[in-house]
């Protein structure tokens, strides 16, 4: 009987597909040099990203585990973002791409 073989699955391709949509990595960078940061704050750092596109990119790394999302009970709600330890994590691969992107002119 012939074994069905599975795919080798890449261990990077989760947190990659994370980190690739448009604005991601610009939003992770300014909550990594600015944490604890207000939503405002970043959205004033971010000029041109939209307050849905940011609220979603938030979102998606706040349900990954990477930020911290802190609501404190005033009028209006004061909300402010920051890496978990998770996310603390991501800092030397993020500031290694960083060097590269430096070094190839990308940025």
């Amino acid at each position: 009987m012939d074994q069905i073989v599975k795919p080798l699955k890449c261990p990077m391709d989760a947190l990659l597909r994370l980190l690739m949509g448009p604005w991601t990595t610009y939003v992770l960078w300014v909550v990594t040099e600015n944490g604890p940061i207000r939503f405002g704050e970043i959205k004033r750092r971010i000029p041109s990203i939209s307050s849905r596109v940011l609220t979603d990119r938030l979102r998606r790394l706040e349900r990954a585990g990477v930020v911290h999302r802190e609501q404190k009970p005033t009028i209006p709600p004061q909300v402010s973002y920051e890496l978990t330890a998770r996310g603390r994590e991501l800092r030397t691969a993020l500031k290694d791409l960083e060097d590269v992107a430096m070094r190839w002119k990308l940025a």
